[in-house]
């Protein structure tokens, strides 16, 4: 599967971003999905992940109740809803699918799309 995401930009603090991943290829109800950050210095982090068919979510404590995953199989892409952004939220996100068992496990990813910048100003 291959993967391109988009969306990002800059925001003020506060406000909203809403990320796509658009895949390639009729697997794409078969992966699990994520999306990771890696900010300069820091480790790629998993955000947020979603089962094959959409019915589990998985988020990191940094964004639970301020980001949403979702997915739509049909048209191939994977959504990431963010809102109240925070200056600690700058980085670079990318989309990523793994095996769908392990969809909640950060190591398991193995195609990976280009990243897209997000920067929060204060």
């Amino acid at each position: 599967v291959q993967l391109q995401a988009s969306g990002g930009g800059l925001v003020q603090a506060g406000g909203s971003l809403r990320l796509s991943c658009a895949a390639s290829g009729r697997t794409f109800s078969k992966y699990g999905m994520g999306w990771f950050r890696q900010a300069p210095g820091k480790e790629r982090e998993l955000l947020a992940a979603i089962s094959a068919i959409g019915g589990s979510q998985y988020y990191a404590d940094s964004v639970k109740g301020r980001f949403t995953i979702s997915r739509d199989n049909p048209n191939l892409t994977l959504y990431l809803q963010m809102n109240n952004l925070k200056p600690e939220d700058t980085a670079v996100y990318y989309c990523a699918a793994a095996d769908a068992r392990y969809y909640n496990n950060g190591n398991a990813y193995k195609y990976w799309g280009q990243g897209t910048q997000v920067t929060v100003s204060s």
